[in-house]
C-alpha cells in the first residue's frame, strides 16, 4: 500500500471509482509533470450531494463537505491517471466556484472543506495556491464545483 494509501486508509477515506465527464471534455489533461483535472460536482454514485445556493438553501458546513467530495472525485480521477497518489510532489493550485445567494461572501470558508482535505492528506505537499469565486449559477444546481492542478513524477 503507498504512503498515500496508507494515509487515506488512516483518515478513514475510501476515494470513489473516478467519474465520468458529462460532456465533450476528458476528466484530466498532463502537460509534462503538471496534471489539470477538470471541474467536479459533489457527485457520489451519480448523485449530487446538495444543490442550490450557499447561504439560502446549502449551509456553509454542507458546501465544506461538498467541497471535500469534489476534491475526492478529482483525487479519484488523478489515480486513474497516475496508477499511484505517490506520484503527486504538490497540489498546485485549487478553483472552487460557490453557487453563491446574493450578498454570500464567504466563499473561503466553502474551499476551506477541500484545502483542509488536501492538507491532512498530503501534508506539506498539499498546501497549495487558490481562488475561491462566488458565482450565480453551476452545472445542474450544485452548491460547489472544484478543479485541481498538481504536479507529479
Amino acid at each position: 500500500m503507498s504512503s498515500i494509501e496508507q494515509r487515506l486508509s488512516d483518515l478513514n477515506i475510501t476515494l470513489p471509482p473516478a467519474p465520468q465527464p458529462a460532456g465533450s471534455y476528458v476528466p484530466c489533461v498532463q502537460h509534462g509533470d503538471v496534471i489539470y483535472v477538470s471541474g467536479q460536482l459533489p457527485l457520489q454514485n451519480g448523485k449530487l450531494t446538495s444543490t442550490g445556493k450557499v447561504g439560502t438553501d446549502v449551509t456553509i458546513e454542507q458546501a465544506q463537505e461538498a467541497a471535500r467530495i469534489c476534491t475526492l472525485n478529482g483525487l479519484a480521477i488523478l489515480k486513474a491517471q497516475l496508477g499511484d497518489l505517490d506520484r503527486i510532489r504538490q497540489v498546485l493550485r485549487l478553483e472552487v466556484f460557490v453557487n453563491s445567494s446574493p450578498g454570500f461572501t464567504t466563499q473561503p470558508q466553502v474551499a476551506n472543506g477541500a484545502s483542509d482535505l488536501l492538507v491532512e492528506i498530503f501534508g506539506e505537499s498539499g498546501k497549495h495556491c487558490r481562488q475561491a469565486v462566488g458565482v450565480a449559477e453551476l452545472p445542474l444546481d450544485a452548491g460547489v464545483e472544484l478543479s485541481l492542478t498538481v504536479s507529479c513524477a
